[in-house]
């Protein structure tokens, strides 16, 4: 399997062998395809994927073929290779495919963390395979230690080992802890995937200039929204 994902122009291209399958998630995402006809195979989803992905079909592609993802935008998609054992939980959002003859296996998250994150349920992919990971920045994988706790802003955790200790927190001193967003914190072995862009509408007004002044000016001047940018 070849991917290649040139990151300004927003889409992926998936090139497949005779021998090598694909399971896209997000049907719509195929933007373009070559190959015969035939080799596409839509099926519908259980009820729990349909439940989390909020879609009622997946696509399987056999090779040979050739096939563009056309991704969200301010989204990259980064490949993850799954081992056979692999303990990962997955944000199953995240995932717009997995390759053919991987398994997948629901957790069942705790009713307080699934009503905090609303997320009930994060799925297990037994490998060897590889995954194709939707993110907002790029992924970065942490190792989990045993005794000092990893503490990941609750909307950029990707992936975490089954047997990590997970809890929703805060940390710092009081006023730190009133400003941030929940935490997932975790100790533990292996990896944790986080996804590293950042949502944060105050930060960009910042970077583009636009503060509160600027923004008096060009509401209270004559014209000002021409002369003001």
């Amino acid at each position: 399997m070849n991917i290649t994902s040139p990151p300004p122009q927003g889409h992926v291209r998936l090139t497949l062998s005779s021998e090598e399958a694909v399971h896209v998630l997000h049907t719509k995402a195929i933007i373009a395809y070559r190959g015969a006809p035939g080799n596409r195979e839509d099926r519908f989803m259980d009820l729990a994927g349909a439940y989390r992905k909020r879609k009622w079909t997946r696509a399987r592609l056999q090779g040979p073929c050739e096939f563009l993802l056309g991704l969200p935008q301010g989204c990259t998609l980064e490949t993850v290779d799954i081992e056979a054992g692999s303990d990962l939980l997955f944000d199953f959002r995240h995932v717009i495919f997995f390759s053919d003859g991987m398994t997948t296996k629901s957790r069942v998250q705790k009713l307080r963390t699934a009503w905090i994150t609303k997320e009930l349920v994060r799925m297990q992919f037994g490998g060897p395979g590889t995954l194709g990971i939707l993110s907002l920045g790029g992924i970065a994988a942490v190792q989990l230690h045993p005794e000092r706790p990893l503490y990941v802003d609750a909307g950029s955790l990707v992936a975490f080992p089954h047997h990590a200790a997970v809890r929703l927190s805060v940390y710092g001193n009081p006023l730190a802890s009133q400003q941030m967003n929940v935490q997932w914190e975790l100790t533990g072995s292996g990896p944790a995937l986080v996804q590293t862009g950042l949502q944060d509408p105050d930060l960009m007004e910042q970077l583009r200039g636009d503060g509160v002044f600027k923004r008096l000016l060009r509401e209270l001047l004559p014209f000002g929204s021409v002369y003001i940018k």
